[in-house]
């Protein structure tokens, strides 16, 4: 039987850095790390980021550093998730997060910049929770059912994140694309490994996988852009028994391997299992 990555146990990491590195993408110098040691929650759904005290302090400048940029995060989570990327400004943020211009062109060329930044801090806490929920279940069916249910929860705690990461980012430029593309294809890297898990012999587990994430997506979509994204978590049984399961007898891993039918037909007389 073929396993999948995540089948074989293959930690998360393995998957993060392929989703946020690969074509050229870099890691930030003072993102979700310097957010975590300045002890600063990102997303202000959870609450504001506490105030640094004035005058002389201890602190380290990587301190400072790291929650000076939780808070401008924070301030573009909150502004681009209640009043939409349009409304997204350096004026707007610096006023927010209660930083100099000075000090946000200290760690962020523009606002895209910080748009981006905050997109990725957004994803990656998104895929630490599903790979947690993920790395719990023992079989292949137990792992998609626990990974969509993390998904559907981290986005329904996090409503203006997920506005701003499934909704805004669509209005933010190709670069933010890019981002939203990249976290889908990692999400569908789920889905694959898993499919060749359970139906080894099925022809396509690629396609299936990516139709599945892409409706998937466009669901929760929907429901964010028009405000109910609290009731998401809701959705995960119908979402997972709307798909059509291939029939686990032709495919699954103790079916005779054979050659799809639509390459053995030909063409003409091709059709959907």
């Amino acid at each position: 039987m073929r396993r999948g990555l995540w089948a074989r146990g293959v930690r998360h990491e393995t998957i993060r850095r392929w989703a946020f590195h690969r074509r050229g993408a870099r890691p930030w110098a003072t993102g979700r790390a310097a957010t975590a040691s300045a002890g600063v929650t990102m997303d202000r759904d959870g609450g504001d980021p506490r105030r640094l005290p004035s005058g002389r302090h201890r602190l380290s400048r990587d301190y400072v550093a790291g929650h000076q940029v939780a808070r401008i995060l924070a301030a573009v989570v909150e502004i681009a998730g209640t009043e939409g990327y349009r409304t997204l400004t350096v004026d707007s943020i610096i006023a927010n997060a209660g930083v100099s211009r000075a000090t946000f062109y200290v760690h962020f060329k523009n606002k895209d910049d910080a748009f981006l930044r905050a997109t990725d801090v957004v994803v990656e806490q998104m895929m630490d929770r599903v790979v947690h929920a993920y790395q719990g279940e023992p079989d292949a069916t137990g792992r998609v059912r626990a990974s969509l249910g993390a998904l559907l929860g981290y986005l329904s705690e996090n409503p203006r994140a997920a506005r701003m990461c499934v909704v805004e980012s669509m209005s933010a430029g190709p670069l933010a694309a890019e981002r939203r593309d990249r976290a889908l294809a990692a999400f569908t890297q789920v889905v694959t490994d898993n499919m060749h898990e359970l139906f080894p012999h099925y022809p396509n587990p690629e396609l299936m996988a990516e139709t599945v994430v892409g409706g998937i997506y466009q669901v929760a979509y929907s429901r964010i852009a028009r405000g109910e994204t609290e009731n998401l978590p809701e959705l995960r049984d119908g979402l997972l028994h709307t798909f059509a399961v291939p029939d686990p007898d032709r495919w699954g891993p103790d079916a005779p391997s054979r050659e799809p039918e639509s390459a053995a037909r030909g063409p003409q007389a091709s059709r959907t299992e």
